[in-house]
């Protein structure tokens, strides 16, 4: 069976059942949704898909000739952009989680639900196009290309590096796809969900955030799925959890990878089925909100060391975004620090206008393992001790001792040895543009003209 409707479809379903194909077909059109093309002999799919522009294959695990898994893994080959969803009779995590691996967007058990079936459809199509999007920044990033620039201004950032993020913010934020913020710690992860929570459909609901390093067992179950009165000693009226707390708005899980294995199963199951039972109670309660989750570690190591669920995860990261840390993106390291110089001038009443340039050099030459964080508390504690209305090295002298520290190998170096190492460290990076050199070491083009005259003397 071979069908392709009148009107141009980016659906296309394969499954050698014919009566199964037409099941389908008829559940997707009538919701509203165009006729998918439809195919029942999988040996001929390849070649289908590549006559048409399809977005979307929806394909049966197990058919004759060539099976679902090797026939997703030649489709996402030949045609990486398609998105694929696996329908199958069999409820089994190993083959779930072998189709994610492969590129599968979802995996799907039979008999379907028909609701569910759409949902999935709707929001593989959308993920399609979000990629798509996605695809036109990232060959430019711009800052003057955002929608909705107003939204990040507490996000203090002139690196180029970060211009890619608030445009994957952006477009992820009004789909309803669970989001992955991966960073150093410091880096702003949790302040990334907050503009992505603003920027959505659910802006209005709430923006709950909890850090998942502080749940064991005890603990998790019942601030995470509430209890009903009388469910334990002690427990004298109703209690609603997370889950409930976050309903029609966003879950924010914080160091989600510190959540205990045996407890990620039931963070998994309320993903899936959309529902959760409270302690004591056999009724169960539909949930309607998003996750955004953040880490500073590689989940995927954190799966291959056996601590971290690989199923979970393929749930959790429908959108991955990753915040460089701030050594990789230094034309944000003085806006910053003219920022929190502002801010904790203002705090201590204090009339500190500028920033030295030795003071200047130092924070340039740094590596802030602590990222945005620590140097919002270095430039705290240089305005509490300075006494004038120029920041300068005598008020954090700490700085200098972590600066030297970092260079020990080599023993202690003077300023100016440090001063010109990094100057040419920067003019490496940026092929020696000395335009674009000055601008991420916060001076004009003349001081730096100047500095590079005497960095050979």
């Amino acid at each position: 069976m071979e069908h392709v409707p009148r009107e141009k479809t980016p659906i296309l379903v394969i499954d050698d059942d014919e009566a199964l194909l037409m099941s389908i077909k008829a559940t997707i059109t009538s919701s509203g949704i165009m006729e998918p093309a439809l195919l029942s002999d999988s040996r001929s799919a390849l070649d289908f898909i590549g006559r048409h522009d399809f977005h979307l294959v929806i394909l049966d695990l197990i058919m004759p000739h060539m099976g679902g898994i090797e026939l997703l893994e030649r489709i996402k080959e030949e045609f990486p952009a398609i998105e694929c969803v696996i329908v199958t009779a069999v409820d089994d995590t190993s083959s779930a989680v072998q189709a994610m691996k492969y590129g599968a967007y979802d995996y799907l058990v039979k008999p379907l639900n028909s609701e569910k079936l759409i949902i999935t459809i709707t929001r593989a199509l959308e993920r399609y196009d979000l990629r798509n999007k996605l695809t036109l920044f990232e060959g430019s990033q711009s800052f003057s290309d955002l929608r909705d620039a107003e939204a990040f201004k507490e996000m203090v950032c002139a690196d180029k590096a970060m211009a890619l993020v608030f445009h994957q913010a952006e477009v992820a934020a009004p789909t309803d796809y669970n989001v992955v913020i991966t960073g150093e710690s410091g880096t702003g992860k949790e302040m990334l969900a907050r503009i992505i929570h603003r920027l959505s459909n659910r802006a209005e609901g709430p923006f709950v955030a909890v850090n998942m390093a502080a749940f064991n067992k005890s603990l998790f179950e019942d601030d995470f799925f509430g209890h009903v009165k009388g469910a334990y000693t002690g427990a004298l009226g109703e209690k609603k959890g997370f889950f409930e707390e976050s309903q029609g708005g966003t879950l924010f899980l914080d160091e989600i990878t510190e959540l205990e294995k045996g407890l990620q199963g039931k963070l998994l199951r309320v993903i899936q089925e959309r529902e959760l039972y409270r302690l004591g109670s056999s009724k169960t309660r539909d949930i309607d909100m998003r996750i955004i989750s953040a880490t500073n570690r590689d989940m995927k190591l954190s799966i291959q060391e056996g601590v971290f669920r690989e199923d979970l995860f393929y749930r959790l990261n429908m959108f991955h975004i990753n915040i460089p840390p701030l050594r990789e993106r230094r034309g944000d390291i003085m806006p910053l620090a003219r920022h929190f110089l502002r801010k904790h001038a203002g705090l201590n009443g204090k009339r500190i206008t500028s920033i030295s340039s030795d003071m200047t050099d130092l924070l340039l030459m740094y590596s802030f393992p602590g990222n945005v964080r620590e140097l919002e508390h270095i430039m705290a504690k240089a305005v509490l001790l300075e006494e004038g209305d120029t920041l300068t090295v005598r008020s954090d002298s700490d700085l200098y001792v972590s600066l030297q520290s970092e260079d020990s190998k080599e023993g202690l170096l003077p300023l100016e040895e440090m001063e010109r190492r990094h100057i040419r460290r920067v003019l490496e990076s940026t092929g020696n543009n000395r335009t674009h050199a000055a601008r991420i070491l916060g001076i004009g083009l003349r001081t730096l003209q100047r500095k590079i005259k005497t960095l050979d003397d």
